[in-house]
Order: structure tokens, then C-alpha cells, then sequence
């Protein structure tokens, strides 16, 4: 039984610079708990907001002192009294808001979504698939897009843009994704039409349309742009500037709903490719939000325990 952990904790709001190592008791699993020995967390921007004390933290209710991150993947080794349905050596991928970069983290079960990782889907790639690829799959699902019709992606060579862009397109939706020219590419790579961000976004969609549904993984300008060119507000969804236009947001409780056994199954038969560009120790937690913070991963970072 493990007695200790290292843990990344903050004592007050801040930047980066409030991140902190720091070794503490490891927790235990109670009745009704699970404790998961921690192998990779992924990072997403709602991880800084939240520890950044703005308006993400007041609406999950967070405040110092606490841990950080939320997306893990790792092996069961401890269960609690009254849990049915998972036993020690099991791999699970799932949340764990604010407490993922630590060597242990305990969840109550079934109040959390935990998942199997199945065999052929490694730690950091299921990791991944939690709060992007749940985001992708709500936005992508929601919208109802069927094959024949064009899919707007804003903000499509991020993380939830890339899952987006390749649920949409094994739907058989032609998808047009935004991002920068240096990650076109990529877009094609995954199927989407690429479109440069900068400059008048609503002239450049009104040479592709007709235009049936908007999902905005950026700024909320793909809304408008996409509503300019007469797609109707109610398919429309935002990610990061919900309520543009009046258009809705992704589920917001994703802690609790998913699709993560479905994302997984499609990731191991290989029509679901997470792109990972960094790959960092706890040590370097810091390191990894900061590159994170630039706003211009073209994909996931993770960390490794």
C-alpha cells in the first residue's frame, strides 16, 4: 500500500507559477471508491482556467487549496467496500477534476464515468480521449449532421477540432475545418477542407457553401461567420466562447456523460487518431501548461507518471 504521493497542488489562483510539487499522503479508497494508480494525464485548457481563478472556477466551484487536471488514464489498485464491476489490475481511463497530476487519485464509482482501456489503446492516448474527445463527440452528435451535408470546424487542428473533424467525417459529412495555413495539411490529412482563420472568415465560407452546421472549438467567430452565411443559430455549438450569437455549448458535465467506451473502441480500430506533440515528466507539469497556454498546439500534451 502505497503511504505517499507526489502531487501538483496550488495554494492560491495564479499562473503557471502557482503550480507546485509537493509530496502528501496518498488517499485511500472508502465504500463506494477506487483508487487508480496514475500512468498519464492529458492537458486541456480548462485545466489553467480553473487554476487560473477566472470564470471557469467559479462555475465548477473550485477553489485553492487544491490538485490539478482532470484527465487520467492508469490501473485500478485499490477498490472500495460495495464496488461492483471493477477489480484491482484493471486499466480505466475517465476524470478526475482536479486531482490527475498525482500519483493516486481515488473516484467514487459509478458517480464518475470510468472506463476499461481495451487492449491495443495505451495510457496517454486514452487519457486523451476524455474531456476532448468527449467534447468532440457531444458537439459532432448534438449538431446531428448526416452524410451530404458541410460541417464548419472553427478551431479545427486543436484538440477537440481534430476529434471533431474525424468524427463528422466517418459520418459522411463534408466538414471544413479552420486553422492556421502551417496546419493544413494536417486538416487534409484528416479529411476537412482547410480554410486560413485570418482575414474576412465570411467571405471566404460563402465561396463553400452551402453551410448546414457550425461546431466553434476557438473564439466564437466561426459562429458568426457560419450564421452570416444563413446556417440557423440552433445548429450551431461553441466551445470555448459559449453563447455567441446565442448559440449553445457542449454538455457540461462530462465528469458523469460520454461516450468514452465508444471513443476508445474507435481509436484501437484506428478511425480515431489522437496526434500527441509533447510528452512531459510531473517534474515539468509546469512546462506543459505553459506551452499549452500559447494557444497554438496543433494537438495534445501529456503528462507521464
Amino acid at each position: 500500500m502505497a503511504d505517499m504521493m507526489r502531487q501538483i497542488w496550488i495554494d492560491e489562483f495564479g499562473g503557471t507559477e502557482a503550480l507546485r510539487m509537493r509530496e502528501t499522503a496518498a488517499p485511500q479508497a472508502g465504500p463506494g471508491q477506487v483508487r487508480v494508480r496514475v500512468r498519464a494525464a492529458s492537458l486541456n485548457p480548462v485545466d489553467w482556467k480553473i487554476f487560473g481563478g477566472g470564470a471557469a472556477s467559479v462555475g465548477t466551484g473550485f477553489a485553492p487549496p487544491m490538485g490539478v487536471g482532470n484527465d487520467i488514464a492508469g490501473t485500478i489498485d485499490q477498490v472500495g467496500a460495495g464496488v461492483t464491476g471493477f477489480t484491482v489490475g484493471d486499466r480505466v481511463f475517465g476524470s478526475a477534476r482536479v486531482k490527475a497530476l498525482q500519483d493516486f487519485t481515488v473516484l467514487d464509482v459509478p458517480a464518475v464515468k470510468l472506463a476499461r482501456i481495451p487492449d491495443g489503446l495505451d495510457d496517454p492516448e486514452a487519457a486523451c480521449l476524455v474531456v476532448a474527445g468527449r467534447t468532440a463527440w457531444d458537439g459532432v452528435e448534438s449538431l446531428g449532421v448526416t452524410a451530404g451535408e458541410t460541417l464548419l470546424v472553427h478551431g479545427a487542428a486543436g484538440g477537440v477540432g481534430q476529434y471533431a473533424v474525424q468524427l463528422a467525417v466517418r459520418k459522411g459529412v463534408r466538414v471544413i475545418g479552420t486553422a492556421s495555413p502551417h496546419n493544413h495539411d494536417l486538416l487534409r490529412e484528416l479529411g476537412a477542407e482547410p480554410v486560413d482563420y485570418r482575414g474576412d472568415l465570411a467571405a471566404k465560407l460563402a465561396q463553400l457553401a452551402p453551410l448546414h452546421a457550425a461546431f466553434d472549438a476557438a473564439d466564437g467567430s466561426g459562429v458568426l461567420a457560419a450564421t452570416a452565411n444563413g446556417v440557423d443559430i440552433e445548429r450551431c455549438i461553441t466551445v470555448g466562447a459559449k453563447g455567441t450569437g446565442g448559440a449553445r455549448g457542449v454538455a457540461t458535465d462530462l465528469e458523469t456523460h460520454g461516450a468514452l467506451d465508444e471513443l476508445a473502441a474507435l481509436a484501437v480500430r484506428g478511425e480515431l487518431r489522437t496526434r500527441i506533440l509533447g510528452r512531459y515528466s510531473l517534474n515539468d507539469a509546469a512546462e506543459a501548461y505553459h506551452e499549452q497556454m500559447t494557444g497554438s498546439v496543433a494537438g495534445k500534451l501529456i503528462v507521464q507518471l
